[in-house]
């Protein structure tokens, strides 16, 4: 077995037993399960909502807290002196928190589906787009935080005080119809608030706003490049 192999086994072992992946799956369908017993089949605002959560969960808290702690412990440094390259260990991490970010999503749709009789998008490209753009958005984000928290425990605090803002603007706490028609513009502008939309626009079954998926575009490489600009490894 090659030593990112080895790397990969080791991480996969030590997300599952981290709580807070298990919250990142377990919120969300919570959330769904509560409030979808009382939605009609018919809904297309609910399913959208608690995807938006759980990636919102994963690229905010997460993973910038993981990526942070390992900094922070010297684990990046030591790593360069092994045949395990620091950046392996980035890489190997974005790809765990990404399946993760799929294992919850599914979940989602496989609760809502079967349980729930919900309507799924009928158009599955364009879904896997925007959730792959969306989810690309919230990771460049969660890599800033990385790059600049000192410590994992700032990192956690850093997403958590971004999380709840962006959420409320992007409509996750409560539906967009009654909030003021100025914070749904802007929240239309954060990339949390342009992917529930784009989301929710592929439920309805219409195509999604150049300008949202421009939105989460703009942020994923904007801000993966400052995150890479920043980024200090010990």
């Amino acid at each position: 077995m090659s030593a990112t192999a080895k790397l990969t086994a080791v991480e996969s072992k030590l997300l599952v037993r981290e709580p807070g992946s298990l919250f990142t799956v377990v919120i969300p369908l919570f959330v769904l399960i509560v409030f979808g017993s009382s939605i009609g089949p018919d809904d297309t605002t609910l399913l959208p909502m608690t995807i938006a959560i759980a990636i919102g969960l994963v690229g905010l808290y997460l993973m910038p807290t993981a990526l942070a702690t390992y900094r922070e412990k010297g684990i990046l440094r030591r790593l360069s002196t092994t045949p395990v390259r620091p950046a392996s260990l980035l890489v190997v991490q974005l790809i765990l928190q990404f399946v993760l970010a799929l294992a919850s999503c599914g979940a989602l749709l496989a609760v809502a589906g079967t349980v729930l009789g919900a309507r799924l998008p009928a158009n599955a490209l364009t879904f896997i787009a925007v959730f792959v753009l969306g989810t690309a958005s919230m990771f460049a984000i969660g890599l800033l935080i990385a790059a600049l928290a000192p410590s994992g425990r700032a990192a956690n605090g850093i997403g958590v005080l971004l999380y709840f803002p962006m959420a409320y603007l992007a409509g996750l706490m409560q539906p967009v119809s009654q909030m003021p028609a100025i914070l749904v513009r802007i929240g239309e502008f954060t990339p949390l608030g342009a992917f529930r939309q784009s989301l929710q626009d592929v439920w309805e079954g219409t195509a999604p706003d150049p300008v949202l998926l421009g939105v989460m575009a703009a942020y994923a490489v904007v801000v993966s490049i400052a995150a890479a600009r920043f980024f200090r490894w010990e």
